[in-house]
């Protein structure tokens, strides 16, 4: 495949002498490689990726979404004189044929963005600082595409979170039980049910029009931030593959689900495994921080609501694959959908008992 990329270069306009191309980072997928040119004997780098057509299988429609949000943002960066404009959004290098990206004649689908120098990502939270940041960094990018103009943006995965369907998916699982793992999640198939209230509730405000869709990321994890190395500031969101339409709640509670639990997701020992309200506290900051004027009273009063529903919408879509034969999310044994699982709903235990201390720290933000 690199050697592709050798041949697939050469249908981007780059400046400069070609020095080398090699696979960086560790996307799971894409297929992702950092290309080095010499400009006036000055290295200028870029991100070259193949996409994975089987996840998005209609690549016109997401590279039009992620064309029509980095320009508006670009746009809006430059005509208010904000500093490093070119290192605040991503740049998607143009190909000889004027296009941004290129389809090359056996179908796969290339595109290359210019690398965003003295930044660094974290996989792993390490600050209350970081927490800050990225929340806020989350929420400046949702405000600069809260006034994007018409059309709607194109759905990549239709009814990603469609919480009403992913509870049904996962009823369906255990009506059928094709692998005969029901007796081996009995507690766990309960709480899910038990809780069954969780599922629909934003799914119906918006239905309603209670709460306002929004241009939405819908992958807020640490890594999709790049950070300036120098100072800790967040700069600029990446991983534009998923922004869609949608509800300022489904990132917001992401970032609670991923960032707020200290234990892994498959953590064994459900003793470790709690919302720490501490971290909490720092993205509800960092959040309102950006976003507290563009934010509706009734989505304020359901960000805390936030992290219980995406914590329980990742604990069914673990139970239902685990019930499924783990067809969906990759596994290192048979055991490890179910841990994933109980995990997330321990993670939703800890925040109903929390919930009034969480929408204390909304409010007191605001």
């Amino acid at each position: 495949m690199q050697d592709q990329g050798l041949s697939v270069i050469e249908h981007f306009s780059l400046e400069g002498k070609f020095v080398s191309l090699r696979p960086f980072g560790e996307g799971h997928i894409h297929d992702t490689y950092l290309a080095r040119y010499d400009v006036f004997a000055a290295p200028r780098r870029y991100i070259l990726q193949r996409l994975n057509l089987h996840v998005f299988g209609n690549p016109e429609i997401l590279m039009d979404n992620i064309i029509r949000v980095t320009t508006h943002i670009r746009t809006k960066l430059k005509t208010l004189n904000i500093p490093d404009a070119d290192r605040r959004t991503l740049t998607l290098a143009p190909t000889k044929e004027g296009g941004l990206y290129y389809k090359s004649p056996q179908g796969d689908v290339w595109r290359m963005f210019v690398f965003i120098e003295q930044g660094r990502t974290y996989n792993v939270f390490s600050s209350f600082r970081l927490a800050f940041e990225a929340a806020r960094a989350f929420g400046e990018f949702q405000k600069w595409l809260s006034d994007l103009p018409p059309p709607r943006l194109h759905e990549t995965i239709p009814d990603f979170h469609n919480t009403k369907k992913r509870f049904q998916a996962f009823e369906e699982a255990v009506e059928k039980d094709p692998h005969g793992r029901t007796r081996d999640a009995r507690p766990e198939i309960e709480f899910a049910l038990e809780h069954r209230d969780i599922a629909p509730v934003l799914v119906d405000l918006a239905e309603r029009g209670d709460i306002p869709e929004r241009i939405t990321h819908n992958d807020t994890k640490l890594d999709n931030i790049i950070f300036d190395e120098k100072t800790g500031e967040a700069l600029c969101v990446i991983d534009l593959d998923t922004v869609m339409p949608g509800l300022i709640h489904y990132d917001f509670g992401d970032m609670v689900r991923s960032l707020c639990c200290p234990a892994p997701e498959d953590e064994q020992d459900q003793s470790k495994v709690f919302l720490d309200l501490s971290v909490f506290e720092k993205l509800a900051q960092g959040y309102l921080y950006s976003l507290n004027d563009v934010l509706t009273r009734t989505e304020k009063d359901y960000l805390a609501f936030a992290g219980k529903l995406i914590c329980f919408e990742q604990g069914i879509r673990f139970l239902t694959d685990f019930l499924l034969g783990d067809m969906y999310y990759k596994t290192k044994d048979d055991w490890q959908n179910l841990r994933r699982c109980r995990t997330q709903f321990k993670l939703v235990e800890s925040i109903l008992l929390l919930e009034d201390k969480m929408n204390d720290i909304i409010r007191k933000n605001e």
